[in-house]
């Protein structure tokens, strides 16, 4: 089974033809008011993808909470580990341009009062996968990281959106999933280097291999159209996109996490795993909305024939 610790949000969507410059106005010419967050997002796509999975996070005692719950519990996800918070359920406003780019603002809210505490310790076995990304506090990942590493959980952290991390909490996380800008930062920290504007295939590759060496855990890199690149067992594995036209980016790295996870929940190998989120990945692209696009594990499957390579 999946825990997923970590955040719920209100998405206000916004289609506009074009991402707004500092100080600039843009009309919208639709909105959309969706479930979102980086955890439930995660949480429905893994459980879209065909696994059990158990939300931990929190809410606020307002009427935003049960559209920001309503995604997860329309996918089958259990959410009695989902907190009430004083603070208002968090919010995001995406604006989406009509290359299906975006730009997003977040407000925390609630998600400030996720604890992973309130997830019981029984549930923390060698069978359990734990999912997190960046949207939670610090200290309260770090604190169920360090549980689910006690209790022999195997761990996926999606560092994202990417901030100051400990070494040593690296260390206890058995893969690390990171785009190209989070791998750059990442690896800027720890190598005390200034990156520069323009970077090759093979810079990627090299700061891959350098967070491999640092962590000795997997690390997995996003790299929109052109697939995915991991470090797996000291081999370098790369898988190809799926070949769509976008249509709506936000969520793609969501799907890909989850259906990746939920992948490597039910057995499948490193390599098998990449593929599948991926393709969830590419999927996700061509509905809008963070949630309401994840594929299910009929629609992966079907699609996996299709990515290059199969």
């Amino acid at each position: 089974m999946i825990t997923v610790f970590g955040s719920l949000n209100v998405d206000y969507i916004f289609q506009v033809p074009q991402l707004p410059a500092p100080g600039e106005t843009v009309l919208a010419s639709n909105m959309q008011v969706l479930p979102g967050g980086k955890g439930a997002n995660q949480a429905v796509a893994a459980a879209r993808a065909g696994a059990k999975v158990r939300m931990v996070g929190a809410v606020g005692r307002d009427g935003l909470s049960e559209i920001a719950l309503a995604g997860l519990l329309d996918a089958g996800v259990d959410t009695s580990a989902v907190a009430q918070s004083t603070k208002p359920t968090g919010t995001a406003a995406i604006n989406v341009d009509a290359q299906g780019e975006n730009a997003i603002t977040v407000s925390s809210g609630a998600n400030l009062d996720a604890r992973g505490d309130s997830l019981d310790e029984k549930n923390l076995t060698p069978r359990t996968t734990v999912l997190l990304q960046m949207e939670v506090p610090m200290t309260a990942m770090a604190d169920l990281i360090q549980r689910a590493r006690k209790k022999g959980a195997c761990i996926v952290w999606n560092l994202a959106p990417m901030q100051s991390v400990d070494l040593a909490l690296l260390k206890q996380v058995d893969c690390l999933i990171v785009n190209e800008g989070e791998l750059n930062q990442l690896h800027s920290e720890f190598h005390q280097t200034r990156e520069p504007n323009n970077y090759s295939a093979k810079d990627v590759e090299q700061k891959a291999w350098d967070i491999f060496t640092l962590t000795r855990q997997s690390v997995v890199v996003t790299l929109g159209a052109n697939g995915t690149l991991a470090v797996h067992n000291n081999t370098l594995l790369t898988v190809p996109a799926l070949a769509i036209s976008p249509v709506d980016t936000v969520g793609a790295g969501d799907a890909f996490t989850g259906a990746f996870t939920a992948a490597l929940d039910r057995g499948e190998t490193f390599p098998v795993a990449l593929r599948w989120g991926n393709v969830a990945g590419g999927l996700a692209c061509l509905e809008t909305g963070a949630q309401s696009s994840l594929p299910t594990a009929a629609q992966i499957s079907e699609h996996l024939a299709a990515l290059p390579g199969a």
